[in-house]
């Protein structure tokens, strides 16, 4: 997340955000959140083939596994919903067993809210004989998890498939393909280098992560870890959209919400139609998946993007963005500001047309999967023809709330960012490994400030230590202000030095300032809050921390800006089909639109994968506090 980030370039942007044309941002239906937070429903595979009765520090591996269980279901949060598939305990391991051994998955819990006696008792009946299955209890769990939105498999296994066909990394693949939002993590369990490549590439194939546990006392750490992580996922979302390797054969996206992916040292291109005095904006956000055993010296990773004009002409606006200890689950941002549509000439890269937007994955870390999902969201904003009041850069004061607070529960991605209703005190709970985020809409001539307190949970030690922080953003995803510190087990409170983090009353005019953290309070609209309790400084029992946000929202609402024209074919191009969903044409098809209307076009593009694992090193790299004159 910003803050373990170098930044570069005139703008730094965050994820997925939106624009909306006479009034206040929001994000497309499609990405919206629902008023209550949402885990993602996880089916947990628990391996219980016969060699899982070998010996262990526990007493078995079995034994091992079920106590691993028990410390997360005891730690789940109440609204978790998880379910529990196992194979092998129907049948002995004998070949002449082994076909109806390899039939043999059994789905002990569905996956509904948690219950947690009975997933433990479960648990407790699991006696290991029989096969490995693991492609067909693959399959399974998947079809026993809701037929929509982000869901998550754990699966543990101590060897590979001993019954392909199916081959389980062919069945990840096969449901990544049918675009099930879905991300299977692994956990080898005292496994060969031919059951840890297996299990690694399932989880590659969907966007998730694999650890090694070399032992029970290792399970019992990681098990629950990376099980609490994948209740709270990211949610890629939109309508599919190819980037092209090159300018000629770029796909020209419409207002709209779009999903791709990308590579390691991959470029894909998109093509903007750019109206005549128009300015067009396009962010990246890479989110990294967390991942443990990462050197200091490896843990990089940079995201560019340039702009190219009419014959794929390079218009020499060129950003790039580093992220470092990449493997702590930070996110990466870059943004394009492109004004050339404004200007007048006959150059290539002025006026009205068809401009190429590109995002590269230059710098890889170690531990990344080879693919990400890449969200591409296309807003458009008219010009004005009254700008509204002046711009203003007095911060809003903040007032601390009294009484015990509302109970919220952030989500695990900013376009499913919970929303928090105003002035108030909200808590949560936090585990190690979390990043959550909360929304506040503001109206013109509103603002906010706020305060995070985490409160002490009665642990000491190197499994308490870790990384917290908090970062606070403009409706088109622009980090606004960020501050970070230690968390040592003892109450703490972010910021660390002023009185809260807050923004001036939004006013369209603040996009004049002279300060550019001003600049970025311009649009009325949904700010979004992002709260962090890093990984452990050494592997723990993962114990929570109580979170508590005071917020003020103050300033009376107050007229906007007039804008040109209206809302025609919508923010987001939902009017533009039939079906609703925005329009996306071939290089050829698309057709240029050079018209004089004064439109503001907003394209962000969001790399996003699974937060899962530990880091263990680089709290020294994070930086205490970003809010920086520009």
């Amino acid at each position: 997340m910003p803050g373990v980030m170098s930044i570069f370039s005139k703008l730094t942007a965050a994820i997925a955000a939106s624009v909306v044309v006479g009034a206040p941002l929001a994000l497309p239906a499609a990405a919206q959140a629902d008023d209550a937070a949402q885990y993602a429903p996880t089916m947990l595979i628990l391996d219980a083939s016969g060699s899982m009765q070998r010996p262990d520090p526990a007493g078995t591996m079995m034994g091992a596994a079920k106590n691993a269980v028990r410390t997360f279901v005891e730690s789940a949060p109440a609204a978790a919903k998880v379910g529990l598939t196992t194979y092998g305990t129907g049948t002995g391991n004998t070949e002449a067993e082994k076909t109806a051994g390899c039939r043999d998955v059994q789905l002990l819990r569905q996956p509904d809210t948690i219950d947690r006696s009975a997933l433990i008792s479960a648990v407790d009946g699991i006696e290991p004989r029989g096969w490995t299955p693991m492609g067909a209890a693959l399959r399974e769990a998947a079809q026993a998890l809701p037929k929509s939105g982000p869901r998550s498999i754990v699966l543990v296994s101590d060897g590979d498939d001993t019954c392909s066909p199916p081959d389980p990394c062919d069945v990840a693949r096969e449901l990544k393909q049918q675009g099930l939002d879905l991300v299977v993590h692994t956990i080898g369990f005292a496994v060969d280098g031919n059951a840890r490549a297996q299990l690694r590439c399932m989880a590659e194939a969907t966007g998730g992560t694999y650890n090694d546990a070399v032992d029970g006392p290792a399970l019992k750490e990681i098990l629950p870890r990376v099980s609490t992580a994948a209740l709270r996922d990211y949610r890629a979302s939109g309508t599919p959209i190819t980037g092209a390797g090159n300018y000629a054969d770029a796909p020209v996206a419409g207002a709209g919400h779009y999903l791709d992916t990308i590579g390691h040292g991959e470029t894909r291109y998109y093509a903007i139609d750019v109206p005549a005095g128009a300015t067009a904006y396009f962010t990246g956000i890479v989110s990294f998946p967390r991942v443990s055993g990462v050197s200091v010296t490896d843990d990089f990773n940079t995201v560019q993007s340039r702009v190219y004009g009419r014959d794929g002409e390079d218009c020499l606006s060129f950003e790039t963005e580093q992220a470092t200890k990449s493997s702590d689950g930070v996110a990466l941002t870059v943004t394009q500001t492109w004004d050339g549509a404004t200007k007048q000439g006959t150059g290539k890269c002025k006026g009205g047309g068809r401009y190429y937007f590109t995002l590269t994955w230059d710098r890889v870390s170690d531990g990344v999967p080879p693919r990400l999902p890449l969200e591409l969201i296309v807003g458009v904003e008219p010009g004005v023809t009254d700008r509204g009041p002046a711009g203003v850069s007095t911060e809003t004061t903040f007032v601390e709330p009294s009484g015990p607070g509302t109970p919220v529960t952030g989500a695990g991605s900013f376009t499913e960012a919970v929303t928090l209703e105003g002035s108030g005190r909200y808590t949560d709970t936090l585990r190690p490994g979390e990043y959550v985020f909360y929304r506040v809409r503001l109206n013109w001539g509103q603002g906010l400030a706020y305060r995070v307190h985490f409160e002490a949970n009665g642990k000491r030690g190197l499994d308490v230590i870790s990384n917290i922080a908090t970062t606070l953003y403009s409706p088109l995803g622009e980090e606004i202000d960020f501050d970070t510190a230690a968390y040592t087990g003892s109450a703490g409170v972010l910021p660390t030095n002023d009185p809260a983090m807050a923004t001036a009353p939004i006013r369209y005019a603040n996009r004049d300032a002279n300060d550019s953290v001003v600049r970025k309070q311009s649009v009325a609209g949904w700010y979004y809050i992002a709260v962090k309790l890093g990984s452990t400084f050494t592997e723990g029992a993962g114990t929570p921390v109580p979170m508590r946000l005071d917020l003020t929202v103050a300033g009376n609402p107050e007229p906007g800006p007039a804008y040109t024209t209206g809302k025609t074919g919508g923010i987001f191009g939902e009017d533009a089909g039939s079906s609703g969903k925005p329009i996306v044409h071939s290089a050829d098809s698309a057709r240029e639109d050079s018209s004089p209307a004064k439109w503001v076009v907003i394209a962000a593009v969001a790399v996003v994968g699974v937060a899962v694992g530990a880091a263990v090193i680089g709290l020294a790299l994070a930086r205490r506090r970003s809010r920086t004159l520009r």
